[in-house]
Parts: C-alpha cells; structure tokens; sequence
C-alpha cells in the first residue's frame, strides 16, 4: 500500500479510513450548492421569460442543466458504489475510484456554472461582454479548483 499522506503512527487501514470519510464530507460540502444550482435550472423553462431566448441560448441552458445533471449523478455515486461494495476489501481501489469521480464532477459543475453566468450576463450586457466574463468566471474557478493545486503538486515535485 502506498504511504503517500500518511499520518505518524497511522496504519495504512486508518489511512485509508481517513481518507475515504475526508472524501465523503467534501461531497457533502459541495452536493448541496450543486443541487441548488439543478433546482433553479429545472424551473427556468416554467418562468415567463424562457419562450424569448434564442436557439443559442437554449442549448446553452440544456449544456447547463445536463452538465449539472451529471456532475450530480458523480457526487452521488460514491455513496451507492460504497454500498454496493461494503465488506468487499477494495476500499483503497473504491477510494482512488470515487476521488476521480469527484474530480470529474468539479470540471462539469465549472462548466455549468460557466453557461449559466453566460446566460444571466448575456441577458443584461449582449453577448460579446457574457462571453468575457462567463470567461474569466470560469478562469476565476478553474485556477482555484485546479490550477493552484496542481501547480503545488508540481513545486513540491520539482517540475516547475
């Protein structure tokens, strides 16, 4: 087993507990903002408004909904996968497999976040400044969600 992160005088078992309950709070910090996110993007097609928006807009709407959608059915997965393989003695293969989910989720809650801060600034400002700062938006949580870490990872590695 890999001692990678390992705590002083943690076995790898309580290593891998530790690891797999720290996974499961971080899903339960982010699950609720992403749900919120799919609640107001179901209600959207039933508001006064929606039958004006153009055909561009609308398939931004559905990327939107869909890649919400989906980054939801990743953040849930790890609870169901944990069930299903309860007691089998692969909790180390199910954590690396549940870690890759939630990174997965995180570039699609990006991406959804991006369309719909194109969306609500495309209605206000035209498209050319929503296309600017859906930009730069998506930046602004790619660098923080992403960038930063991996360019830790890569100095504490020395490949910078």
């Amino acid at each position: 087993m890999d001692t990678v992160g390992a705590q002083p005088d943690e076995s790898p078992k309580q290593r891998v507990d530790r690891e797999l309950s720290e996974l499961l709070e971080e899903i339960r910090v982010v699950l609720p903002g992403v749900e919120i996110l799919f609640g107001f993007l179901i209600v959207v097609p039933f508001s006064g408004g929606f039958g004006e928006i153009s055909g561009f807009e609308r398939v931004l709407y559905l990327a939107s909904l869909l890649t919400t959608s989906a980054a939801m059915a990743l953040l849930m997965a790890p609870t169901t996968y944990h069930r299903l393989r309860f007691r089998e003695m692969d909790k180390e293969r199910m954590l690396f497999t549940m870690s890759r989910l939630v990174i997965v989720a995180s570039v699609l809650v990006l991406l959804a976040i991006g369309f719909a801060v194109y969306l609500v600034v495309e209605s206000i400002l035209g498209g050319v400044p929503a296309a600017v700062i859906a930009t730069l938006n998506a930046a602004w949580f790619g660098w923080f969600w992403f960038g930063m870490p991996l360019m830790r990872r890569a100095r504490e590695n020395g490949t910078s």
